[in-house]
């Protein structure tokens, strides 16, 4: 939301003046023609009028002297020129910072004390300190983390006396607005952009409100120069402690969805720590049943004394403990913190592991025996824990496949489709399947939370992508297909060399897409990948879909950005991932357990929701199972009534537990175009796990739960979060004149330490007053006066006819 500075309209001027005329030399030229011409004119008259008589004579002269004359006056412009001062007023501009770095707790005495961004959300909404801007300024106030944003623009306060505006500001909830959430601190380039925006108005200077800790963008140095060039200063006010805060957290927790008996599976959990180099904290595992909190975080498992490392590195720890319990297990990994540390919320994390006795059924539906296809069968082949079972369009009876079974013909019926939990369709030839077979697969998906891989192709994609009974298979794609004109028009892009995988943030932070057990060698992973030869021409995804990956290739660019690769999208209760080509088997070229980690992952991803499904009532989702503080957890339910029909109700209530143990409620409105599916969301806003639980209507205490929600910080935002009284400080001194100003917290700018002067007071006045000219009517615009220039030459010519006169 922004808006303009208002003009405050003073008292109008009018004036006379020759439009010509600039300086008195402008007079000499038309004066000395006028002469001339008048000169002319009598000479001619005395000529040409010797017989007439001398009252003639000089009333010829006249008419034609007359109209002359009013020519040169229409030449010589005269105007009345309209004049109005209209004042500017002086703007500021105040940029808060909301990156996550800002949700720190800066006290020593107890964790509880507001964080610096709850700080700044505080002053804002008292209200005073902006009102002492106000009543010199239009006052600018955005955010700023990533990326810049405006929140609002508070206009000038009346003065004294006058009519008071309502308080726009009371309208405001600032501290959700300046509430932390932003991944990068893009300092420099948030100063470059608001100066480059508001340097043609009168800005009298920017105040920032930060810790100072760029860590991402424009260099503020850059910044500084175009403010000097600006000649607008720059006023920062540094928030937060100059000392690292003791704290260790448990920044990770790494668990198999699911286990099978016998068996024995490994936790992984990573801490971190800023202040405590080399000492020792104790680590307990302990366990409960999932949904049951009756006895807290359950019994302890196992413990170990952890060494941590220095200041920002991650420390693993890992406990491997037997699948012996069949059924869903939370397990709670917690560190003892010191007595200094500094949040106590990050202390623990959870993670769900469901111990099953029965293997995940995949069916492999492939249009040809592709080189992607025969890989994936083998590998899933060798898997104790799944089930292979194959659909080969191009294949012959009595074809021989490694696989549980060979199908001849894809499931028509209801119980032999929905006892897979994954299929993997190869550019398959959707056009032959019957409009039965196409319901059961959406179905299956939506009502029965399947799993869909779907890999891009150029085989069989003409054959039903414009096919109207084949809608609902492209409405399952997390993609839009373009429109194909002709059986000529390529579906598939090749390139002659590869290119890499461009991965969006969603793709960096997805761990189903880490080729590693961590993201950061993970991702090195995928760069060391040489990359894809070809996908699959599509317009780009759909309205809720999640981009993780895009083909490079920069001749492939649709509009602003690279065409999608890897999409994913919720549908119903389950879920659809598209891969643009069948490629990702040349990741063996650089280790074959590679092409084994992401396939096994898919099928987990995709399967998820289905395989943790723990009453016949129904089931509870969020779209993933990672976030940042400040982003939106999409929450889905599919929910049946006591006699298994779709549930219709006008909502459901889930409820959510935080990282503090605190409860909260969220709304689920029904999906009006699948009956008995709900929808919501809530916002994360603390470090942590967030547990889910639906308890489902017409039932005796039956709660629906999916995997814990987990939220982290990323560590950009978590290994520098001291204040920079060095940076700001110069910032203050390069773009200021004479005594610099640099304020250290949020009192000293309020004017609440003895000796420094409030901010409010150091800002100049910037207002500036403008002279607004109207457009002058001049006489060539004006009527009657060409009509009496005419007149004159008019009387003139009929007195010439009558006297006889040539």
């Amino acid at each position: 939301m922004t808006g303009a500075s208002p003009l405050l309209a003073q008292l109008a001027r009018t004036a006379f003046e020759w439009g010509r005329i600039r300086y008195d030399a402008d007079w000499l030229a038309p004066i000395a023609i006028f002469i001339a011409v008048v000169a002319y004119v009598i000479y001619m008259y005395r000529r040409d009028a010797v017989e007439l008589g001398r009252l003639a004579s000089l009333w010829l002269v006249s008419l034609r002297v007359l109209a002359f004359l009013g020519l040169l006056i229409v030449y010589l412009q005269p105007q009345w020129r309209n004049e109005r001062d209209v004042v500017q007023n002086s703007r500021v501009a105040v940029l808060v910072d909301t990156s996550l770095s800002m949700g720190t707790d800066d006290s020593d005495a107890s964790p509880s004390e507001p964080s610096r961004g709850q700080q700044i959300g505080a002053v804002l909404a008292e209200g005073a300190w902006l009102n002492e801007l106000r009543k010199t300024h239009d006052v600018v106030v955005g955010r700023f983390d990533r990326d810049l944003e405006r929140i609002t623009t508070l206009n000038k306060l009346k003065p004294a006396g006058e009519s008071p505006r309502d308080d726009e500001s009371k309208a405001i909830d600032w501290p959700k607005q300046v509430a932390p959430r932003g991944t990068e601190t893009r300092l420099g380039q948030a100063l470059r952009q608001i100066i480059q925006e508001e340097r043609s108005t009168p800005l009298a200077g920017v105040v920032v409100i930060t810790e100072g800790q760029q860590n991402a963008g424009l260099d503020p140095a850059d910044a500084v120069v175009t403010a000097k060039e600006a000649r607008i200063p720059i006023y920062p006010i540094g928030i937060g402690s100059t000392q690292t805060p003791i704290n260790v957290r448990v920044s990770d927790l790494q668990a198999p969805a699911r286990a099978y008996p016998a068996d024995k599976f490994t936790i992984t959990g990573l801490l971190q720590a800023q202040g405590m180099t080399g000492k020792s904290v104790k680590v307990e595992l302990l366990s409960r049943a999932a949904g049951d909190t009756s006895k807290g975080p359950g019994k302890l498992e196992k413990s170990e004394d952890v060494v941590l490392s220095g200041d920002g590195e991650e420390t693993p720890v890992k406990f491997e403990l037997p699948a012996s319990e069949i059924g869903r297990h939370t397990f709670t990994l917690r560190v003892q913190p010191p007595q200094q540390d500094r949040n106590r919320d990050d202390n623990q994390r959870e993670a769900v592991v469901e111990v099953v006795d029965r293997k995940t059924r995949v069916l492999l539906f492939a249009g040809a025996a592709s080189r992607e296809y025969q890989f994936v069968r083998n590998l899933l082949k060798r898997d104790r824990n799944i089930e292979v079972d194959v659909l080969l369009q191009t294949g012959f009876e009595g074809v021989s496949q490694d696989a549980r079974e060979v199908l001849e013909e894809f499931p028509t019926l209801q119980n032999e489709l929905f006892e897979y939990d994954c299929i993997i369709a190869f550019d398959p030839n959707w056009s032959e399947l019957t409009a039965g077979q196409v319901e059961l697969v959406e179905r299956w998906i939506g009502e029965q939370a399947g799993g869909l891989i779907a890999i891009g192709g150029a085989v069989n994609l003409n054959d039903w992508i414009e096919s109207a009974p084949h809608q609902v298979i492209r409405n399952l794609y997390p993609i839009e297909f373009q429109k194909r004109f002709s059986l000529t028009d390529d579906a598939l892009y090749s390139s002659r060399e590869p290119w890499p995988l461009e991965f969006t943030r969603d793709g960096l932070e997805a761990p189903f897409l880490w080729l590693t057990d961590d993201q950061t060698t993970g991702a090195a992973a995928w760069q060391d990948f040489p990359g894809v030869y070809s996908y699959t021409m599509v317009r780009g995804s759909k309205p809720g879909a999640t981009i993780y990956a895009r083909f490079s290739d920069p001749r492939t660019r649709v509009g602003d950005s690279q065409p999608p690769y890897l999409v994913g999208q919720s549908y119903g209760s389950g879920r659809v991932m598209f891969v643009g080509s069948g490629e990702l088997w040349r990741l063996r070229s650089r280790d074959e357990a590679y092409f084994e980690v992401i396939y096994t992952k898919l099928v987990r991803h995709v399967t998820q929701a289905r395989l943790l499904r723990g009453s016949t009532r129904g089931v509870l989702t969020t779209e993933r199972d990672r976030y940042t503080p400040g982003q939106s957890v999409d929450v889905r339910a599919r929910l049946t009534d006591a006699r298994l029909d779709p549930l219709a109700a006008p909502q459901v209530t889930a409820n959510v537990i935080g990282p503090d143990g605190r409860l909260e409620t969220v709304k689920l409105l029904p999906d009006s175009t699948r009956p008995g599916n709900f929808r919501g969301q809530f916002t994360v806003r603390k470090e942590g796990s967030y547990r889910l639980e639906l308890p489902v209507p017409e039932s005796r205490d039956e709660v629906l739960s999916c995997p814990p929600v987990q939220v982290t910080i990323p560590n950009l935002e978590r290994d520098r979060v001291q204040r920079n009284d060095a940076l700001l400080s110069e910032i203050a001194r390069q773009t200021q004149e004479d005594v610099f100003h640099y304020y250290v917290g949020l009192d000293e700018a309020l004017g609440r330490k003895a000796g420094v002067p409030a901010l409010a007071s150091v800002i100049r006045d910037a207002s500036r007053t403008e002279t607004i000219v109207a457009k002058p009517e001049t006489l060539w615009d004006n009527y009657w006066a060409l009509s009496i220039i005419c007149g004159l030459l008019c009387v003139e010519w009929l007195t010439r006819r009558l006297l006889r006169l040539a």
